[in-house]
């Protein structure tokens, strides 16, 4: 993934911030020699404090050779993008029918060496991290080896840790068009208001208003203009 300066993140909180809100991406897994590569949709939940994601698969699953031969996998989110028409993008000095079309979209690929967990106690203690991710308010069982009523059904799935290794996001937001464009962008997509384009504004809202304040230590200017 193509990475400009002005499409990177600003710092480690922003990509975990958009991870902790999109837990649904695709697991990219080299096949077995001879064999194509695999790409899973799943859901799972990051975890920033150990560094990895948790989730699980069905263990008829043809992508356990694969991992066990070779375990390095991609973990792939893409999410918030619109279509942006060249008109909107065009700059101050040029007519609307010279600005070139776009694609805004998020983008985090993280990485990972993926640990294939069987021990039925792992699995239920995996389990319940993803049950605890996406309903934290409850309402489910524990999910507790051995036990009613969802202890019987782990022999039926296996758990998978991807540990982190490198993490590449983009947030591609016409970063690199001066403010008056941005502007003229944001309030296009607010008009249109199609599919993703409410998401896709307030990322680059988001990201115009952080270029614009001051860097920290760094003062803004004084109420009489000096």
């Amino acid at each position: 993934m193509l990475i400009h300066p002005w499409d990177a993140p600003a710092d480690d909180a922003e990509w975990q911030g958009f991870l902790a809100t999109h837990d649904f991406g695709q697991l990219a897994a080299n096949g077995l020699p001879g064999e194509p590569p695999m790409l899973q949709p799943l859901h799972f939940a990051y975890d920033r404090d150990r560094r990895e994601a948790v989730t699980h698969l069905a263990r008829p699953h043809p992508i356990w050779g694969a991992l066990e031969d070779r375990p390095t996998v991609l973990l792939s989110v893409v999410d918030d993008y619109a279509f942006i028409p060249g008109p909107w993008q065009a700059a101050e000095d040029q007519p609307p029918e010279h600005g070139v079309p776009t694609s805004f979209y998020a983008a985090v690929q993280l990485t990972c060496t993926a640990h294939v967990v069987d021990d039925p106690e792992a699995k239920a203690a995996l389990l319940q991290r993803q049950v605890g991710h996406f309903q934290p308010a409850g309402g489910s069982a524990p999910v507790i080896a051995g036990e009613a009523p969802y202890g019987r059904l782990l022999s039926g799935i296996r758990g998978l840790r991807l540990e982190v290794r490198e993490v590449r996001a983009k947030f591609k937001y016409g970063g690199k068009r001066s403010e008056q464009v941005r502007q003229r962008i944001s309030e296009r997509l607010a008009e249109r208001n199609g599919p993703g384009d409410a998401a896709a504004r307030i990322h680059q809202q988001r990201r115009l208003n952080a270029r614009a304040a001051p860097a920290p230590g760094v003062r803004g200017p004084s109420s009489d203009g000096r």
